[in-house]
């Protein structure tokens, strides 16, 4: 299955959601891939370690390759890195998406990346891909690629409207160029279940019929510790309630039983 976490707005936790659902599945046993197409590279920086300035054979190489002059591309899996995680790998991101997008748009390669994820696909059990916060070509070309997204929410006003935007953004998307895309939910993330305010938002948005998961992921400092020690959660804190919240998170997502608390007034 290729998901793509998306949302054109910034700090709602693209990366920590990519990272820890494909963190859970690898520990799961499945083999699992991380592709980091946000230029910042914090996705390839939480699982390896080093910042992506550091690194080569990345996914801008694999790109790159596309509208370059040669004879014989490199495999898709040529890019891919091991994690210190088993069956966890990442293909990492890299500074120069930025200088490589008007190229990329200009030779009309949007359908690349969805090419290599196919391909790669038969070595992979999961591919989880992170996104910048805008809709450009790279994260157009996710969508394109992807089977099923995910949407985290940021439970404020500002961010209820521009979920708005993403959907029919998607929707667009999906009648031009992807059609078996599914949006697989809407992840309320940094919830605050004691305030009143996420909890109305989140109760509208589901009155709405919008695909709200049932699971809603806390706010934590142990995010933040877990993204200063490159351990996603599940390795850091495994018995930890926002650990808890992501297993059960990943349970739904693949159709499993969870016993969940509702969400009252």
């Amino acid at each position: 299955m290729r998901r793509v976490v998306f949302n054109q707005k910034g700090g709602v936790g693209k990366s920590s959601i990519t990272c820890n659902l494909a963190a859970i599945s690898a520990a799961r046993g499945k083999r699992t891939l991380v592709v980091d197409l946000d230029p910042q590279g914090n996705s390839t920086h939480y699982l390896l370690g080093k910042p992506a300035s550091e690194l080569r054979d990345t996914v801008a190489d694999l790109l790159e390759q596309t509208v370059a002059f040669t004879v014989f591309n490199r495999r898709p899996d040529e890019f891919v890195h091991a994690t210190p995680f088993d069956n966890l790998f990442v293909m990492p991101s890299s500074p120069e998406l930025d200088f490589l997008e008007r190229k990329l748009e200009a030779k009309h390669k949007i359908y690349k990346l969805r090419e290599a994820l196919k391909k790669l696909g038969d070595s992979f059990d999961a591919i989880y891909v992170d996104t910048a916060p805008a809709l450009n070509f790279y994260t157009r070309s996710a969508l394109i690629a992807a089977q099923r997204c995910l949407i985290p929410f940021d439970c404020d006003d500002f961010s209820r409207q521009a979920l708005y935007n993403i959907l029919n953004e998607i929707r667009e998307l999906q009648e031009d160029h992807n059609q078996d895309l599914v949006v697989e939910g809407i992840i309320a993330n940094q919830f605050q279940p004691r305030a009143s305010l996420p909890r109305k938002l989140v109760m509208e948005l589901i009155e709405e019929g919008l695909p709200v998961l049932p699971v809603r992921l806390s706010s934590s400092v142990k995010m933040k510790e877990s993204h200063q020690s490159r351990q996603p959660l599940i390795h850091m804190a495994p018995k930890h309630p926002l650990t808890r919240q992501y297993e059960d998170l990943f349970r739904v997502l693949h159709g499993e039983a969870v016993e969940l608390e509702p969400l009252t007034d």
